[in-house]
């Protein structure tokens, strides 16, 4: 697979994994989408440089949960609900999202996209930080996913291992980070981070409870499985 170098903003360089004529094919095959309301969460997400997971990610994160019958999934930060969408999709009338995100702006446009999606009803969705209202659920779920702050994976991780059933799935978002985890040099805009995810990565690929997995598409998506006793 081509790997294709761009400059960045803190000088270095950039690698994108999936060429973006490959990943242009990838777009085309799913075709579009069967309700509006996605198209206006993605036109919101250009508009506002927020970084959702994007379509092929969503698309790949419904996929997972259909495989395992998922009905309960965590999700430590949510943004506005996108990721959830994918998820909600999944796991039927019966399931429950519980999302996460530090911005109660965020909640609300959740509630009005999911709503008018025929999802809100699946959604738990709480404000706050996301380890901290993870602690105060109980139970084991089939997903917990993780889209926080880069520099909190680690943590999320060890928080979350003891709390996914066997089979169930721990997916995380972001774990190629532009690259920089295959840099000899780490650079971060947001000092740290990439370490962080270094850190994450490696203790989930030595952890002997989980298989796992890197998917890259977009900026590179982690699935680990628990593994069945």
């Amino acid at each position: 697979m081509t790997e294709i170098l761009t400059p960045t903003s803190d000088n270095s360089s950039e690698i994108i994994p999936v060429h973006p004529a490959i990943d242009g094919y990838m777009r085309a095959l799913v075709g579009s989408t069967d309700h509006p309301v996605l198209l206006e969460m993605e036109a919101l997400a250009e508009q506002k440089r927020f970084p959702i997971v994007n379509r092929l990610v969503g698309i790949f994160l419904e996929m997972q949960a259909r495989m395992i019958g998922a009905r309960q999934v965590f999700e430590f930060g949510s943004g506005y609900g996108y990721s959830a969408y994918w998820f909600a999709r999944a796991v039927g009338q019966d399931g429950r999202i519980i999302c996460s995100d530090g911005n109660s702006e965020n909640r609300d446009r959740a509630e009005q996209y999911l709503s008018s999606a025929g999802l809100w009803d699946r959604i738990e969705f709480n404000v706050g930080m996301a380890q901290d209202i993870f602690v105060q659920t109980d139970g084991l779920f089939d997903i917990c996913y993780n889209d926080v702050d880069k520099g909190w994976y680690p943590e999320v991780w060890k928080l979350a291992r003891d709390r996914i059933r066997p089979g169930g799935l721990y997916i995380a978002d972001n774990v190629l980070w532009h690259g920089r985890v295959a840099a000899e040099t780490y650079t971060d805009i947001a000092l740290g981070w990439t370490e962080a995810i270094v850190e994450h990565n490696q203790m989930i690929f030595n952890d002997p409870e989980f298989d796992a997995f890197i998917n890259p598409t977009r900026d590179g998506v982690i699935v680990a499985r628990r593994k069945v006793v």
